[in-house]
C-alpha cells in the first residue's frame, strides 16, 4: 500500500477517534498510532469492526523497555487486516506502576501475548482473566527483559534427585575473571600480509628459515 493510502487511513482513524490518538506517523513507510493508555480498548475495537480498517487479526503483542524515560514502557500491539491487505502498528506507554488495561476482551488471542509481556517486562494488564507468568517459572523473580536485568540472573534453577523438585540457588560462574591478551594461539602463519589482528603470538614463534631454502 502507498504511503498516500496509509496516509489518508491514518486522518480516517485520528477523525474517528480524535483525543484518543496522540499521533499518526509513517515510519519507514509503515503506519503506526501512537494512543492514549486508557483508550486502548476503544482503539482496537474501532480497528476491528470499522469498515475501512477491519484489522480483525491480532499478530503480536510486547514491549520495549527505556529506563530513563517518564513512563519506561512503550507496549507496542501488531495489526493485520486481510480484507484490506494491510497492517497497522498501535502503540500506547506505560509506567512500572501504571496498569494497560487488557485488550482480551476484544482480542481473544491477547490472553498469552499480555502473559508473555507481563511475564519479560512485568507490565500489568488490569482485567486480565489469569496473568500469570507463561514462559519461566512461577516462583521466578524479576522480568528478563528489562534493560536492568542481569544478564546472568540472579538465580540459577535446576532439577534436584534427592528433593524431586525444582530447585533455586545462588548464581556461581564455573570460571574465574581471566585477562584476555586477543592473540591467536594458532602457529603456522609465516606470510605477514595474511594476519589478523592477534596472530603475532603465532608469527613469533615460527622456527627462521633457513638460508637458501627452497631455491
Amino acid at each position: 500500500m502507498s504511503d498516500q493510502a496509509l496516509t489518508e487511513l491514518g486522518d480516517r482513524i485520528r477523525g474517528a477517534l480524535g483525543a484518543d490518538i496522540i499521533d499518526v506517523t509513517l515510519p519507514r513507510g509503515e503506519l503506526t498510532l501512537r494512543v492514549q493508555r486508557d483508550s486502548i480498548v476503544r482503539v482496537l475495537t474501532h480497528l476491528r469492526d470499522e469498515p475501512n480498517s477491519l484489522f480483525k487479526m491480532l499478530i503480536d503483542i510486547t514491549a520495549v523497555d527505556y529506563p530513563d524515560a517518564p513512563e519506561r514502557f512503550e507496549v507496542v500491539y501488531h495489526l493485520l487486516s486481510l480484507k484490506h491487505n494491510q497492517r497497522i502498528r498501535v502503540k500506547c506507554t506505560a509506567g512500572e506502576d501504571d496498569p494497560v488495561p487488557s485488550v482480551v476482551g476484544v482480542f481473544p488471542v491477547a490472553n498469552w501475548f499480555e502473559r508473555e509481556t507481563w511475564d519479560m517486562f512485568g507490565v500489568f494488564f488490569s482485567d486480565h482473566p489469569d496473568l500469570r507468568r507463561i514462559l519461566t517459572d512461577y516462583g521466578f523473580e524479576g522480568h528478563p527483559l528489562r534493560k536492568d536485568f542481569p544478564g546472568t540472573g540472579y538465580v540459577e534453577v535446576r532439577y534436584d534427585e534427592e528433593q524431586k523438585r525444582v530447585v533455586y540457588e545462588p548464581i556461581s560462574l564455573v570460571q574465574d575473571f581471566r585477562t584476555w591478551d586477543f592473540q591467536s594461539p594458532w602457529e603456522g602463519v609465516t606470510d605477514t600480509m595474511m594476519l589478523l589482528p592477534g596472530d603475532e603470538k603465532g608469527a613469533a614463534h615460527q622456527p627462521p628459515t633457513k638460508t637458501g631454502e627452497g631455491k
